[in-house]
């Protein structure tokens, strides 16, 4: 499973950040490492300066194999956060998928 970070103009996409972000996917996602080619992570900082509650919109995006693109997204306070609850919310939308196609159900 292919994962890629990108980042808007207000949020510094460094190699500490790529971590992070591979982190988050695979302690969530990686039990799905054979069903999926690629993960793109994409982070936005929505107030940019204006640092509000919820701040960080993280999107994850999944290419199951065989199938069309799943993406889920979440707001948070932090990075991590963010990333942690999108994971989560794409796990769940995949999990609920992959249990729909498994014929031993």
């Amino acid at each position: 499973m292919q994962i890629q970070v990108n980042t808007d103009n207000f949020i510094h996409g460094d190699e500490r950040l790529v971590e992070i972000a591979e982190e988050a996917v695979t302690s969530d996602l990686g039990h799905l490492d054979d069903r999926l080619t690629r993960v793109e992570v994409h982070l936005k900082d929505q107030n940019a300066d204006k640092h509000g509650p919820d701040h960080i919109r993280c999107t994850i995006e999944a290419r199951p194999r065989g199938m069309g693109p799943m993406a889920a997204h979440h707001d948070g306070p932090d990075i991590p956060a963010a990333l942690k609850g999108a994971s989560k919310k794409l796990r769940q939308r995949l999990s609920s998928e992959f249990e729909k196609l498994d014929p031993h159900r």
